[in-house]
């Protein structure tokens, strides 16, 4: 009896500790703890229940950023959770971006100004859903670099990265007055491998790094923390929708003194192309969230703003041998939408944390404005293939990572040696290729659906080329292990192997010289490039229902990947990407049947829905 009363005023200890909305000017002055006491979070020996929701900086245009940080604030939450993108601040061995959209410290500082604790989540391996889970696509230059283990040839650059990162971050943990109050130590390590040698190394890295004035602590599935955690740390737990109860139930057995969150409450999914766009029960959703609030635990909202894989940054899952991609949106059924907005699931949310906590979160900010445009052509066309760069000649294939190539695509020529029948076989293909004889589209091989040969009737001297796509680098299992891209290992035509290629480098970063101003038609894969006026600066969704399969830039912003499959039909365009009066859309397309027609959208177009 006595037991349970303590642990009653427990509970509301924890819930008084939600600092109303002032709290950021006392804690910005001046160093404060973020420790564990007693079973539960305490920030000055103090009581305290973490409220948090993810918010990924490079998901959200940084002119944005502010406003989805005040809509956190005004669902009740008290801290931001984010993680580090590695492969976006370190593109080449040594060479950092810290500036711009990446300037992740001035995220951190925000968070701050606007009464927000930030936990960070540092990798070197995030997941996320990101492309090859965070890490830069150089690491696999080297062929027999394990990642995510000690091997040498893998800690040597994670060690470089973490003490630059350490430089940025390190001054804003809560120890020194900012905001950081927890880091987070790898990542879901437990449904890796049980390494536990190689889980102190990364311990000792981040230590090394600088982050030793903030709580230090691992996060896994219920079932995996004895794989993932530290006896030394701190361990949260990650699981969805109905997984709660279970979930601290075995927590508690496995750690039962504590502390109790839950570092991951996936409040929603992602997609994946080809399937239909997810959406969870919000009411069940609700509940699992009010069960956790009364029990007095700490969560973080997973995503509570998803925001927008930009550019080539998805990345895929790879689930009992099936490749699956994900599309650009990130929109995750979160409760804050892709572009911003609050759902019923923000509402409802934002009471039952109110009626938990006992404390008026602020009034709900202003949403972003969205329009609608009208439909415009792409007049303006280019061939691929008569602006192909020069090539690099191998007896042998290349992947990307062999010619220090990252995103896009790779195109592979070489001349058909002997008259023939016979089945064209691409060995290790990563991940879709378009297939031409003599600039002819013979067909295509989808590794989302286990494809890799077609039959073709071919003659001596013909012209071959294998345009091949990099779709997203898996993000999750071993099979990271093996993410280069390109064809990875042989291509064999019937019983003989082809050999003797030029080999090109299509990253697609740069597009401003490839047009003419002509209106000719444009065969097999083309660019296309359009305008339209608006004197506007609110968002749109940009439907691109009528192309095929390729990539959109707007205002020479990457805005992401297209797909006639779906489930996604549109892509999001933040108004601040926009100018007033012209704007440029350039559309590359694999299969184009005539001109693109885009439009925007006030809405976007996720496609039909699969509710879990």
């Amino acid at each position: 009896m006595l037991k349970l009363s303590r642990s009653r005023m427990l509970v509301a200890a924890i819930a008084l500790s939600v600092v109303p909305p002032s709290w950021s000017t006392a804690w910005a002055a001046a160093p404060h703890s973020f420790t564990v006491q007693d079973g539960h979070f305490a920030k000055d020996g103090q009581p305290y229940r973490i409220l948090s929701g993810e918010i990924h900086y490079a998901r959200v245009p940084r002119a944005y950023w502010r406003q989805r940080l005040r809509m956190a604030r005004a669902m009740g939450l008290n801290t931001i959770t984010t993680y580090v993108f590695w492969n976006l601040h370190e593109p080449r061995p040594g060479v950092y971006d810290f500036s711009g959209q990446n300037d992740v410290a001035e995220f951190i500082r925000e968070a701050q100004q606007e009464g927000l604790n930030v936990i960070l989540r540092p990798g070197p391996y995030i997941c996320a859903e990101w492309e090859f889970g965070g890490y830069p696509a150089w690491l696999l230059k080297q062929k027999d670099t394990v990642v995510r283990s000690s091997d040498p040839k893998f800690m040597e650059p994670v060690t470089r990265w973490m003490h630059r990162l350490g430089k940025e971050l390190a001054p804003l943990q809560v120890g020194n007055g900012g905001p950081i109050i927890a880091v987070q130590v790898e990542n879901e390590y437990g449904s890796f491998s049980d390494d536990h040698a190689y889980m102190e190394q990364i311990h000792h890295l981040v230590q090394e790094s600088g982050f030793t004035k903030a709580l230090l602590y691992t996060a896994d599935g219920p079932e995996q923390v004895p794989n993932g955690s530290l006896p030394e740390l701190p361990a949260v737990i990650n699981f969805g929708l109905g997984g709660a109860q279970n979930g601290f139930d075995l927590l508690r057995k496995l750690r039962p003194n504590g502390p109790f969150m839950t570092g991951e409450y996936w409040a929603g999914w992602f997609d994946h192309w080809g399937d239909k766009h997810h959406t969870d029960n919000a009411g069940r959703q609700v509940a699992d969230v009010q069960w956790i609030l009364r029990q007095g635990y700490s969560i973080s909202l997973y995503m509570f703003h998803g925001g927008t894989s930009f550019g080539w940054m998805n990345g895929a899952n790879f689930t009992k041998g099936k490749y699956e991609p994900d599309v650009t949106s990130y929109d995750y059924d979160a409760p804050l939408d892709e572009s911003g907005h609050p759902t019923q699931k923000f509402f409802q949310l934002r009471d039952v944390i109110s009626k938990a906590t006992g404390v008026t979160p602020p009034s709900v900010p202003d949403a972003p404005k969205t329009q609608a445009l009208p439909a415009f052509t792409l007049s303006q066309s280019a061939s691929l293939w008569q602006h192909l760069p020069a090539p690099v000649h191998s007896g042998t294939l290349l992947s990307m990572e062999d010619l220090d190539q990252a995103y896009g695509y790779i195109l592979y020529r070489t001349t058909v040696p002997i008259d023939t029948t016979a089945d064209l076989v691409l060995n290790g293909l990563h991940d879709y290729a378009s297939i031409y004889a003599d600039g002819k589209l013979l067909g295509t091989l989808d590794r989302r659906l286990n494809q890799d040969r077609l039959s073709a009737t071919l003659k001596k001297g013909t012209q071959l080329d294998l345009l091949v796509e990099n779709t997203g680098r898996v993000n999750f299992t071993t099979a990271m292990r093996g993410e280069r891209k390109g064809i990875l290992g042989s291509v064999q035509l019937g019983d003989t192997e082809l050999h003797d290629w030029s080999i090109y480098s299509l990253p697609m970063q740069d597009n401003s010289t490839l047009f003419l101003k002509n209106s000719k038609s444009c065969d097999g894969p083309c660019f296309f490039r359009g305008n339209f006026r608006t004197t506007s600066s609110a968002d749109t969704f940009l439907d691109v229902s009528n192309s095929h399969k390729g990539f959109v830039w707007v205002n020479g912003h990457p805005l992401g990947r297209i797909w006639s499959i779906g489930p996604q039909k549109a892509l999001y365009l933040p108004g601040v990407w926009l100018r007033k009066g012209e704007n440029e859309v350039v559309v590359f397309d694999l299969d184009p049947s005539g001109k693109p027609e885009l439009r925007g959208s006030d809405v976007p177009t996720l496609g039909e829905t699969a509710d879990k």
